[in-house]
């Protein structure tokens, strides 16, 4: 016969499976942040070489090849990070003999995309009237609103991502002339480290 305790954690286990999306993948958050490390280098090279002190670009911003080449390598490399969170968040729920695509799940992702594809657009607008300075803050101000709605949906962990997010984006706003840096500690960097902290705490 079951105590009562053990009554209580297995409910307990039942309604969280049934309100929040556990089946996100911590190994997929260190890859999104490799990825954003790979394209902050890139990034780099292309608007700082054959410079290498920061807020001192060797090439103008103000050329359309450069502003294009830069926002098609921030698309591939926000495909790849959605696509590698989807697969391997997909497989855990499948290892774990559980339902993905619930209810719980529905309302993490709607809760994610709708800030995120705001500030896509923001950005956009920031191109279309030059202010590229602004649109790492942009990025990162947005993206972190995403993941603090989406933490209710999910494991804690991405709450203080969020709001990791969020305190990168502000300095990024206040000090625009090292925008990509902070991009690259926001997107790169603290993925890496809470993906890694999520992957040993749920995924091991």
């Amino acid at each position: 016969m079951k105590r009562p305790e053990q009554e209580l954690a297995e409910i307990k286990s039942m309604m969280e499976r049934s309100t929040r999306f556990l089946s996100l993948s911590g190994l997929s958050g260190v890859l999104a942040g490799i990825y954003a490390i790979i394209a902050a280098g890139i990034a780099w090279y292309w608007i700082y070489f054959p410079l290498s002190k920061w807020g001192n670009p060797a090439n103008e911003l103000s050329d359309s090849d450069l502003i294009w080449r830069i926002l098609g390598l921030a698309v591939v490399i926000l495909a790849l990070a959605l696509l590698t969170a989807w697969t391997m968040s997909k497989k855990k729920s499948e290892k774990a003999s559980q339902k993905f695509w619930t209810s719980a799940s529905k309302r993490f992702w709607q809760a994610l995309f709708i800030p995120v594809l705001l500030g896509g657009l923001f950005s956009f607008a920031l191109v279309h009237e030059h202010t590229f300075q602004l649109i790492p803050a942009a990025t990162l101000c947005f993206y972190g609103l995403g993941l603090v709605s989406a933490s209710h949906f999910t494991l804690g962990e991405i709450k203080k991502l969020g709001f990791t997010q969020l305190a990168f984006g502000i300095l990024a706003a206040f000090f625009p002339q090292f925008g990509l840096l902070f991009w690259a500690g926001g997107f790169g960097i603290t993925h890496v480290i809470y993906g890694s902290m999520m992957y040993y705490k749920y995924d091991r």
